[in-house]
């Protein structure tokens, strides 16, 4: 077994074993064909050196990263080196994320994947590790400048914003002359992944939709029962609210638990983001409109993968600065395959 070492909010450290669990990502591979360029066989050390790559993220407990760890972690495995990955418990902030970075980055790593809870706030301790000589990838979200950034991985959420305006038109049965009230939720006002699908969203209600109104935004830190209770001040606020649109999977989660509580299933539509489990289900009872899935296994696959080449061959060749990976769009009538194909893994 190899060994991958986490923490919490207080930045202790505890280590938890992998199994290797022999994780098959071919069919998510497909997505992004010639991309993975390098096999597990020459990316394995000629030497003893034992690599280590710290992994940090927002929220350890937020189902999409989760997910990332699962296929960060096989990949890992399979490569023979350590990963340590670390992140605040459930508080998504730059205030919880920074210290467990800076005591990452005491440790010394060969390399750091980051997912930066805001763009600027991380950017000084991007610029530090690159000043040490540690490479640095970002991954789902990223900072202002990525010159000194080996890779960025992410979900094309300008598409996936797109996408939940037609889902939620469709939902709605938008008829042109009517006005119709729908509500954000947000995990942040400046993480990248929610800025950017906020705006593919406004764009596409902009050229297509021009009767519906977003009333109100609030954010949840990524915490499913601070957007319960946004939601619950919505349909105080807005009797005649007709959307919600849960721009990541937390937010999802806490919409979804206060439009059941309610009795507003089928009554305002609900259009999430992320195929966690729980949402899945709820998806197939007819809860959500539509989920917006990504695909965070692979992202932390093919993160790992990148790094270590390039740990291992002190060359760029074959690694893309950018990758951006599809988002797919399921609904009630998405076939049982296709639902297991993209909910997210837990283990």
């Amino acid at each position: 077994m190899k060994e991958v070492h986490s923490s919490g909010g207080r930045g202790l450290r505890r280590k938890v074993a992998i199994l290797a669990t022999g994780l098959v990502l071919a069919s998510l591979l497909g997505a992004v064909g010639t991309a993975v360029t390098a096999s597990a066989s020459s990316l394995r050390p000629a030497a003893a050196k034992k690599l280590v790559i710290a992994y940090n993220m927002g929220s350890e407990a937020d189902p999409f990263f989760i997910a990332m760890n699962v296929g960060a972690a096989a990949e890992a495995n399979k490569l023979g080196v350590t990963l340590d990955w670390q992140g605040d418990p459930s508080v998504y902030s730059p205030s919880t994320q920074i210290p467990i970075v800076e005591e990452m980055l005491a440790e010394h790593p060969d390399g750091l994947v980051i997912s930066p809870t805001d763009p600027n706030a991380l950017q000084p301790i991007v610029n530090e590790a690159v000043a040490e000589g540690i490479p640095v990838s970002n991954v789902d979200t990223h900072v202002t400048d990525l010159s000194h950034v080996l890779t960025f991985i992410t979900g094309n959420n300008a598409q996936g914003g797109e996408a939940a305006a037609d889902a939620m038109a469709k939902a709605m049965h938008y008829t042109a002359g009517q006005t119709y009230q729908v509500a954000v939720g947000m995990s942040s006002p400046t993480t990248t992944t929610n800025t950017a699908r906020l705006a593919g969203f406004k764009a596409e209600i902009a050229k297509k939709y021009p009767g519906i109104k977003i009333v109100a935004v609030a954010y949840s830190q990524s915490e499913p029962a601070v957007a319960n209770s946004n939601v619950n001040d919505w349909l105080t606020r807005f009797p005649h609210l007709n959307g919600i649109f849960a721009i990541d999977g937390t937010n999802a989660s806490g919409a979804s638990a206060a439009i059941e509580a309610h009795g507003l299933v089928g009554k305002i539509a609900l259009v999430g983001y992320d195929a966690y489990a729980n949402n899945v289900a709820l998806l197939q009872k007819g809860v959500f409109a539509a989920l917006i899935s990504q695909q965070p296994a692979l992202e932390g696959q093919l993160e790992v993968q990148y790094m270590v080449q390039y740990l291992r061959t002190h060359s760029t060749k074959g690694i893309p600065h950018l990758l951006t990976l599809p988002n797919i769009v399921l609904t009630p009538s998405s076939s049982a395959a296709v639902l297991a194909k993209y909910s997210y893994p837990t283990a």
